[in-house]
Parts: C-alpha cells; structure tokens; sequence
C-alpha cells in the first residue's frame, strides 16, 4: 500500500506500511545488473533556516536516537556537498527550497520530472540527508529508473529474454559509474548510494568500473555510502530473500550502513554480511515524496541517507578528513552492539553528536610524502587510536548472540517488487561467513552458503 501524506493529512499509524524497492538495471554486454533502492524517508528536528515546510513536515524517532540534534548544535553540514545518487530528486518540493542542485541525468530514457515513475525514490533520499544536515546542499545524479519506470521494464525484458543490449540498456550499464565520477568532480565530499545489487544469480555484481570509480572518488578525499540492502530476511516467502553479497556496500573503502528497528535489532530486512559498518535507523521513516507531501517506509535506503547527512555534518565541523577519518571516527564513536562489531548491525549504531564533537577535535591526516632513511623498513607507524568507548544505552541498542545457521534462502521470481513489512520477525539471522569483518577486495565465492 502505498501511502503519500500531505502536510494536512492525518496520519493513520495502524495502517500497513510499505517498503518500496526501487531500482536500476545495469547491464555487462548481455548479462543484467539491477540495483535495489531500499525505500524512503525521514523527519526529524531542521534548522529554523531550513524550507519552511519542514516544521508541518511529519516527525519520526530517527533524529532523537542518533543524537541528530546535539549533533546539529555543533553544526549544520554548511559548506558541505553531498550527492545523492538515485533516481532524481524533486527539487521544487517545499522542503528544498534552495538546497538541491540538478546534475547530469546519466540514465535517461524518457521520463521527466513530474511524471510519477520519476524521482520518487531519490527525493525521499534527498530528504533524509538534508533533515540530518539542514544547511548542507544536495547535488542531484540521476543514475537508476524507479520501479514503475517504462524504460526499467524495457531493459529487464531484454535481460530476461537474452536479447542483444540496446543503446538505453548500455548507457544504463554506465551509470553508476559515471555518476560517482561526476560527483566528485563537481566538488561532492560525500556520496550517498542508496542502492545495491540483489540478483546475484545472474551474475556477478562486481564491476571493474564501478570499482575504479569509487577508487577515483576515495583518492579526491569523498566519503561514499552504500546502503547494505533489503535482502536479508530468512522468510524464504519473500521474494528478495537472498542475502546476498551487494554492491556498492561491498566495494574496498565503501562504508556500508545497516538497517535498525526501533527496538535496537536488525530490521528483519537488513543484509547480513560483514562488509557491514555502521547502522542507522531504518525502519517508519518519513520522507519527502515526489508529489510535494509526505510518506513512510522503510528499508536500507534511509537508514544510507541519514548516514550521509550525519557524515555531513562531521566535515563541516572538520573539513580536512579524509574518509579513512570519517570510517574510523563513525566506528570509534558508535554505539556498539553487545559483544561488539557483529555482522548485522557491524560497530553499531551511528551517534551523530559523539561523531560531531570526534571529528571537531580530529587533527588533518598528514599525507606528504617523508624520506626513506635507510634505518628500517617500516616504522612503527603512528600510535594506535584510543579503543575506549561511550557505554551502550541498552534500552534501544539490543542485538541478540550469535547468528544461528539457517536453511537455503530461495530466489523467487524478479526481487524488484513493493514490500510490505510483516508483523512477524524471521527468529534467527542468515549465517554470517567464516573469519573476522570483511575490510578488503571482492568478497571469496562461497556466501551465501
């Protein structure tokens, strides 16, 4: 059920929410890439020089429980840039009023702005970033169709059929990848890549392009987000329930973001991989949608999104980080889950004013080169960063043991589907792989089991 609110709407809690999965098609001669956008949204405290729509906007609990507004006491992402990668954003809704900027469309196929297949998933995105980071600017790159996108329908028929890849399908091959290449030649410190691959049976989703575009963007000092993907659910009734390995999230220097519920646990949707990061809120999250109003939804999406802004606001504290700096102070700062990292919800939930104040005191990394004296092959380096960390609120940060193994998860049918929540949870995660937290190059064959 789709639900759009509009800022006189009443909003109805007990009604079924949905989670929309969005997606691009990326295609490697013949063979199909599609990219899975977790669905929309957010609310939370803005600025008083935000839109002046924001305050009629709907609140939800994201904001309070990552600590957003003593983050934004410290800053407000002024300066900063992030591009949003998706599909398109909005920017005449009354909540960006001044704070969007439209780039390079690098899919196309026809859809405009204004047409309801255009921008849906994107604007919600652009939402959850600038309600963590008000005084930010989003750069808007178009590089994935929406679901109900004809020119997405076209290209998944010519997969599907084996068919020899038409100009639009090639084109959209590249979008990805040229799309991060853009953004961080128009000056983006961060980039939020609210999408992932799920459809590992056709083939590997790893692609050298896409993976010397992130290198490109990591070497002009720009923080990349990936959200970890929708799916993780051990209900083998879902159709997107596979677990498998997702990119962008995967790729070398990439900081993929899990899904929390309001309980503290890994939303039931959530990817389990160790490849896994931080984790954000992700679940009845509200957002701006591409018809001026208002929706909920939940997914991996947002909880990339608020993410993105949190890491906005860091480098407006301190702009000089580079993004190892980002990584490190996010993981140093977070709120761990019992035990420590783990593969569901990696070092724990984001804590935005702990990160805030972190990066405030973090000295600029000395990247010069330093002559080679002839005394010893390595130095001892520089000292370790402090281990200690903020202890744990356990009233919402409650992670269960360890994963349980569970039987083969089943691929039914095209995973790029609307999804609606279920009142129940899958009682034990999917298995995570042998060895520590994923941190190099393309995962080993094998996972899933």
């Amino acid at each position: 059920m789709i639900r759009s609110l509009t800022r006189a709407a009443v909003l109805l809690r007990g009604v079924t929410m949905r989670r929309l999965t969005c997606a691009a098609v990326l295609l490697r001669g013949v063979m199909m890439r599609r990219l899975t956008c977790a669905a929309v949204l957010v609310a939370g405290l803005v600025a008083a020089t935000a839109a002046p729509a924001v305050a009629e906007a709907p609140k939800g609990w994201e904001q309070q429980v990552m600590n957003v507004p003593a983050a934004q006491r410290l800053g407000q992402g002024k300066g900063v840039t992030v591009a949003v990668l998706d599909s398109g954003v909005m920017r005449n809704h009354p909540e960006f009023r001044g704070r969007v900027t439209t780039g390079t469309d690098f899919i196309g196929g026809g859809a405009k702005p204004g047409q309801s297949y255009w921008g849906d998933h994107g604007t919600a995105m652009a939402s959850s970033v600038l309600r963590v980071a008000p005084q930010a600017k989003v750069l808007d790159v178009r590089v994935l169709w929406d679901k109900e996108d004809p020119a997405r329908k076209r290209a998944e028929q010519a997969a599907e059929s084996r068919g020899p890849a038409d100009e639009q399908s090639l084109k959209a091959a590249a979008a990805l990848a040229n799309g991060i290449r853009y953004a961080a030649d128009k000056g983006a410190r961060v980039i939020s890549l609210s999408l992932g691959s799920d459809e590992w049976s056709l083939g590997s989703d790893y692609d050298e392009l896409t993976a010397a575009a992130v290198d490109y963007a990591l070497g002009k000092g720009v923080v990349l987000l990936a959200s970890a993907g929708n799916g993780g659910s051990t209900d083998p009734l879902e159709v997107d329930a596979n677990n498998v390995v997702s990119y962008p999230a995967a790729y070398p220097g990439v900081i993929g973001v899990a899904a929390m519920g309001p309980d503290g646990s890994r939303a039931q949707f959530s990817q389990v991989h160790t490849y896994n990061t931080i984790a954000a809120p992700g679940v009845d999250i509200y957002a701006a949608d591409n018809g001026g109003g208002y929706e909920m939804g939940d997914g991996t999406s947002p909880a990339c999104a608020l993410a993105a802004g949190t890491v906005a606001l860091m480098l407006s504290r301190q702009p000089d980080l580079t993004p190892r700096q980002v990584r490190d102070i996010l993981v140093r700062t977070a709120r761990k889950p019992a035990g420590g990292y783990n593969v569901l919800l990696g070092f724990g939930l984001i804590d935005a004013a702990a990160a805030v104040k972190a990066a405030g005191s973090a000295k600029a990394a000395k990247t010069e080169a330093a002559p080679y004296k002839g005394e010893e092959y390595f130095g001892d380096g520089p000292a370790a960063p402090p281990t200690t960390n903020p202890p744990i609120d356990m009233s919402y940060v409650a992670v269960g043991g360890a994963a349980a193994a569970v039987g083969l998860l089943f691929l039914l049918g095209a995973a790029l589907v609307m999804r609606r929540p279920r009142a129940r949870r899958a009682p034990t995660p999917p298995p995570p792989p042998p060895g520590g937290p994923y941190m190099g190059g393309p995962p080993m064959g094998g996972y899933p089991a």
